[in-house]
């Protein structure tokens, strides 16, 4: 005599408390899903085709932006803050001198950039990064694209920019500060200026970076590559001096769009 069939528990939804951190990274987060490890040669196929789709989503997006300077910061800082007003004075006299102000497209010292230009109706655009918490692109870009990987993000960054401009921030803005002097120093990137906004909070960074010299492990040349200042004026001075006239940026040309493409000036 065959027994009866076992009486099952109703099926439920599983809340989201109940899944595992890590499951949960591995939905949320398409880098955690790339460098945790091999997986099966299908999945890394896919991975490599998402990559090549999220790199190509920038580049036909800033094709046509033209010389871009770069500036990173908090995401954390609200506009009451005294580094939200430098930066919003900064991103306007970047737009003045022509370039292109490129932010990583969130708030904070994102977003006073990105503002400080649109409000001498400069040219601004943001490189926005895709979150589980929904980080928007702020209210001052004329274009933006939404990335899913951090590195394809950061790349981006540096890809269109003549140089770099970095106000306080936190580890992330420390990532893309050393990221540019790395690229810079190994020279896999051009002597771009690079310029720390805020002297009292880059000081503990600086004398960092003077025992590397102290004790070998950089050149006393590399150095030279950073200016450190409280003054939009100095900064303006560098850029125009090392990035404008080294360059010879007023001569560049900027692609133009084709409409068989697809493609749209910004």
């Amino acid at each position: 005599m065959t027994p009866p069939a076992p009486v099952l528990p109703e099926s439920r939804p599983v809340p989201m408390e109940a899944i595992l951190e890590t499951e949960r990274y591995l939905v949320e987060f398409p880098d955690r899903k790339f460098i945790g490890g091999p997986r099966s040669r299908w999945q890394e196929l896919k991975t490599l085709f998402s990559i090549m789709a999220d790199l190509l989503r920038g580049i036909r997006k800033f094709h046509f932006v033209g010389p871009c300077v770069t500036v990173f910061g908090s995401a954390r800082i609200e506009e009451t803050h005294p580094y939200y007003v430098l930066t919003r004075k900064m991103g306007a006299a970047i737009a003045e001198l022509g370039f292109t102000v490129m932010t990583g497209g969130g708030p904070g010292l994102m977003e006073a950039a990105n503002r400080g230009a649109k409000e001498v109706e400069g040219r601004s655009v943001g490189i926005n990064i895709i979150l589980p918490f929904e980080q928007k692109p702020n209210p001052y870009l004329d274009t933006w694209v939404d990335m899913e990987y951090f590195f394809t993000r950061k790349t981006l960054l540096i890809k269109y920019s003549y140089a770099f401009v970095v106000m306080p921030g936190g580890l992330g803005t420390m990532d893309e500060l050393f990221e540019a002097l790395t690229l810079i120093q190994t020279g896999k990137i051009k002597e771009f200026p690079v310029i720390l906004m805020g002297s009292d909070y880059w000081n503990p960074v600086v004398s960092a970076l003077n025992k590397m010299r102290d004790e070998g492990m950089i050149s006393p040349a590399d150095l030279d590559l950073l200016l450190v200042t409280d003054s939009v004026e100095e900064a303006i001075k560098r850029l125009r001096d090392k990035a404008i006239t080294q360059f010879n940026l007023r001569h560049i040309k900027v692609p133009k769009s084709l409409r068989i493409l697809g493609e749209q000036p910004v």
